[in-house]
């Protein structure tokens, strides 16, 4: 067996471009957030005061995204981290992703108490301010442009999802929950107003939650098996065995392979061959575009 001694950074000491995109979102979050917060309650309206804490819970958790960033950065020359800083990035998702289901079960929560306990809303008022929050939050969502396709299914997002930035997909499911949000309260305050069913704007809350909720249990899932070591896509353990065992003589009998940052993967395998070679040769071999950033190979004499 041969080590290779190497820098354990994987380029984690470079600024991605979720951190600076991240704190523009949280900037003007903030700002919306505090408008938001004091028309719904000035207004009484729920689904108005609704959209106003979510912006709040996500200035929070948009907030965790920008440390994740900011704090895998500065450590990613630390020899405490054994495969560098890249899984604080599925961390900060993670993270996210809990708030995002703990602020979904707040909006039932006050939805329910504004089913048993109705007020009076200032309607006209409440629709201007749900409509600027929506072109702020649509705003945002531009900024942080998500290339990830959201439609995957249980099955196969496992096999997708774990290459992406955890922290921005995180922060995209965030700003993306506000925008929906805004929708919904504007549909909700516009049916008050103009179908008299005031009883829609909790009940809207109530809708908005579980869509929320859903999302996060799929980013949870997600970024909890990144934190897991869970074995990477079968595509990316097959293209290996394939470069390692194009001569007949070789074979892999041993492969583990696992995300440790976006886009990077770590390997460890053990090859068992007629005519061994030198680990370098079967280094050669491996696969540029699968993003293996640490790899271990252990030969051994059939």
């Amino acid at each position: 067996m041969e080590l290779y001694h190497q820098d354990h950074s994987f380029g984690q000491d470079q600024k991605r471009p979720g951190e600076v995109k991240t704190l523009i979102v949280i900037a003007i979050t903030a700002v919306m957030m505090v408008v938001e917060i004091a028309s719904g309650m000035w207004f009484k309206s729920m689904a108005l005061l609704a959209d106003g804490l979510h912006m709040a819970s996500h200035a929070a958790a948009l907030s965790v995204s920008a440390f994740a960033y900011i704090y895998a950065r500065r450590h990613a020359h630390d020899s405490r981290f054994s495969f560098g800083t890249g899984k604080i990035n599925a961390l900060g998702g993670y993270t996210g992703a809990i708030l995002l289901a703990l602020f979904a079960l707040l909006m039932v929560w006050e939805s329910a108490e504004r089913l048993i306990h109705p007020q009076s809303i200032a309607f006209n008022e409440a629709i201007v301010v749900a409509t600027l929050g929506l072109l702020v939050n649509l705003g945002c969502v531009f900024i942080l442009g998500d290339n990830h396709d959201h439609g995957h299914t249980e099955g196969d997002s496992c096999d997708h999802d774990h290459e992406h930035d955890h922290n921005l997909r995180a922060a995209y499911f965030h700003v993306l929950a506000d925008a929906l949000t805004s929708v919904l309260a504007i549909l909700a305050l516009l049916a008050g107003k103009y179908l008299n069913l005031v009883w829609l704007d909790p009940c809207i809350g109530v809708l908005g939650a579980i869509l929320i909720a859903r999302w996060s249990m799929g980013l949870i899932r997600t970024t909890g098996q990144v934190l897991l070591d869970r074995q990477a896509p079968q595509e990316i353990q097959d293209e290996i065995r394939r470069n390692i065992e194009a001569q007949s003589t070789d074979a892999v009998v041993d492969l583990h392979v696992w995300s440790i940052g976006p886009k990077l993967y770590a390997a460890e395998i053990v090859i068992v061959s007629n005519d061994p070679q030198p680990v370098h040769f079967y280094k050669e071999r491996l696969p540029s575009a699968v993003g293996l950033a640490h790899v271990l190979i252990e030969v051994h004499a059939e």
